[in-house]
């Protein structure tokens, strides 16, 4: 095994003064000029600044050695440095400062133990960045800012609050937060707030002891304690009963909660991940979502762009999604036309990423042995009622020559749209306003107002 390699830096450029090497490591002598050429020409595993040098403070050369190599520990020698010295050079980045007659041997060969770890963690970290980047596939600008924001955050416990159409990823830009911060080893814990009764979801989340409720014949760890040390998922976020939003706000407070029927105070290490695919600030207004639970948790604020706002994206999730697909179902690997990705890429995706695995699972089940699939195998409207059902798509007016009353004739066009929504929802005015991305108050207006229009 190779020995490691130490840069001694002095006045001398020599060993006067350096210890004897153990075997485990070897000495490069030079001066305060060369050593620092060195720094920037090759790696060394520590660097020992042996004062005094002429022309040099201690702090001087180690903030020229730190530009020069960040990561590399680096340990002074210094018999005229005094306790405030010594705090002032630990401020500012010293692993560790020699002391007269102290066993240098150890503390250089510490010093180096120091930086194989180090490597081994930024080697584990970018491991890490490559497992939660390939969960999130694309290239786009929309999709580019998203890795953004994991990056920067991934290692933080800032609560996240991931906003989202159906379909378009959010539960994987959560495992992707998991994954990039140094949690990655916490267990990942999901919790959907929306398929679960509100009296079994307190105890679901908070836990519960023995005898603490009717059926509660044994005690049990909720999804919090559940999650220590790692991240915790709550889906579905606003779709969570007043009373618990209330008792989830303190445990966003103070980082602790009671089991229900117990006194004891358990402590939190978790990481908080919030989704939804609702306008929380519509809820507020309301009156269904608290405000203050809302600036809690949208600390840091991540938006999954649907998948008409990122085409550029269809083709490598569509050939990402063939291979995942082929792989699973025992398949030789498939192949699409340009012709059916050009139908795959013109599509307006209404249930998004999600959509557009299930179109490609169901394409290849159903296309027996034949290897490249052409559009008649995509389970697809075809182009002309797809651009119907695109987002934006309106009916054709034809203008006559006579004219037309371009008020009355939008008023027309508006009324048809509110009806449509209506009757594909029952009549259910909240259901008809999240189909056309409108508040439910603005929804009800346009009605009264056309309602007041026509009785005019």
């Amino acid at each position: 095994m190779e020995a490691a390699r130490v840069l001694w830096i002095n006045e001398l450029r020599g060993p006067a003064g350096a210890p004897g090497s153990r075997g485990t490591w070897v000495a490069e002598f030079c001066g305060p000029d060369d050593g620092l050429d060195a720094l920037r020409q090759r790696d060394y595993d520590a660097v020992v600044l042996d004062f005094p040098i002429s022309g040099w403070t201690p702090a001087e050369a180690l903030e020229e050695v730190k530009r020069a190599a960040p990561g590399t520990p680096v340990l002074i020698r210094d018999p005229r440095t005094t306790l405030a010295g010594a705090v002032r050079l630990a401020h500012l980045g010293a692993y560790r400062l020699l002391e007269a007659g102290s066993d240098v041997d150890s503390q250089v060969e510490d010093a180096i133990q120091f930086q194989t770890v180090q490597g081994l963690g930024r080697l584990a970290e970018h491991i890490a960045s490559e497992d939660w980047e390939r969960l999130l596939v694309g290239q786009s600008r929309e999709m580019r800012q998203v890795h953004q924001v994991i990056r920067m955050v991934g290692g933080r416990r800032a609560t996240v609050l991931i906003t989202g159409e159906t379909g378009t990823g959010k539960e994987l830009a959560a495992r992707a937060l998991h994954l990039a911060g140094s949690r990655r080893t916490g267990p990942l814990v999901a919790v959907n707030c929306n398929a679960l009764p509100e009296s079994l979801l307190e105890a679901e989340l908070f836990g519960h002891v023995r005898g603490a409720f009717t059926g509660a014949v044994q005690s049990r760890t909720g999804r919090f304690e559940q999650a220590q040390g790692g991240t915790l998922l709550l889906d579905e976020i606003g779709e969570l009963p007043m009373e618990l939003q209330a008792k989830l706000l303190r445990v966003l407070q103070e980082r602790e909660l009671q089991r229900l029927g117990s006194s004891e105070t358990i402590h939190l290490d978790i990481r908080f991940v919030a989704a939804t695919n609702c306008d929380l600030t519509e809820r507020i207004e309301q009156g269904r979502f608290r405000e203050d639970l809302y600036y809690r948790l949208n600390v840091v604020p991540l938006h999954m762009p649907p998948l008409r706002q990122r085409r550029c994206d269809i083709p490598f999730l569509a050939l990402h999604f063939m291979k995942k697909v082929c792989r699973v179902e025992g398949f030789p690997l498939k192949a699409l036309t340009p012709e059916a990705m050009a139908r795959l890429c013109e599509y307006s995706w209404p249930g998004n990423v999600r959509q557009l695995e299930n179109v490609i699972e169901t394409a290849v089940a159903l296309s027996g042995d034949v290897v490249t699939l052409a559009p008649s195998h995509l389970p697809l409207p075809s182009p002309a009622r797809a651009r119907e059902s695109m987002p934006g798509a309106l009916p054709t007016v034809s203008v006559p020559d006579a004219g037309l009353d371009y008020e009355r004739t939008l008023a027309l066009i508006e009324k048809s749209i509110l009806e449509q929504a209506l009757s594909k929802t029952g009549g259910n005015k909240k259901a008809a306003a999240e189909m056309l991305h409108l508040k439910r108050t603005t929804l009800a207006a346009k009605v009264r107002s056309l309602a007041s229009t026509a009785c005019s």
